[in-house]
């Protein structure tokens, strides 16, 4: 495994939500906070592994440029959601930058086994042409899905978001794996006292 393949693989990708998932590269372990993206690299390949970008669409840039913009835009995202969450009004100013650098066009091209495939060209090369589509599904997020369903971990030590996917709408945990157990654990240890 590839040190770009551990590092989109190590962060959580537990939020049913591609804009949730975006906010929850930065989580708690061991009580500390972690940012899985420490360099462009690790934002590349974190956009890789989503499907949001391929290596057609690199660009050029200054070294932790699209790093500074990738954590930007996250803390962007994640005061939106805070805000929309709380029943604040939502200030779409910021995020709608990251929008504005989406200007694209559909392009038909030809892979290398003859297929035929739509692909979009930006007409920015600036990095926040990258993080375009993660702008895009943070605004979809904030106008059009139900958010209602749209949660924070009930773990006390947990920052991460999901969205509520489930059947019955009573998820409560960002995983069963990580948090879920860990409440259980706490619980059964109480009664045995």
């Amino acid at each position: 495994m590839t040190s770009e393949s551990q590092t989109a693989s190590a962060a959580l990708f537990l939020g049913d939500h591609g804009a949730l998932d975006f906010l929850n590269t930065v989580a708690q372990e061991n009580g500390q906070p972690r940012d899985y993206w420490q360099s462009d690299d690790d934002v590349l390949a974190w956009l890789r592994h989503t499907g949001l970008m391929t290596d057609a669409d690199a660009t050029r840039a200054a070294p932790g440029e699209l790093l500074n913009e990738a954590r930007q835009l996250r803390e962007i995202i994640r005061a939106l959601v805070a805000q929309k969450k709380a029943g604040q009004p939502v200030d779409a100013e910021k995020l709608n930058r990251f929008l504005a650098s989406a200007v694209s066009y559909p392009q038909l091209i030809r892979d290398e086994g003859g297929k035929l495939h739509v692909t979009r060209i930006f007409a920015s090369p600036a990095p926040t042409r990258l993080l375009a589509p993660v702008a895009e599904l943070a605004a979809s997020l904030l106008a059009q899905e139900d958010f209602a369903l749209v949660r924070k971990c009930e773990h006390p030590e947990c920052t991460l978001w999901f969205y509520d996917r489930t059947k019955s709408h009573r998820r409560r945990w960002c995983s069963m794996a990580l948090c879920g157990n860990r409440a259980k654990v706490a619980r059964f240890r109480q009664q045995q006292k």
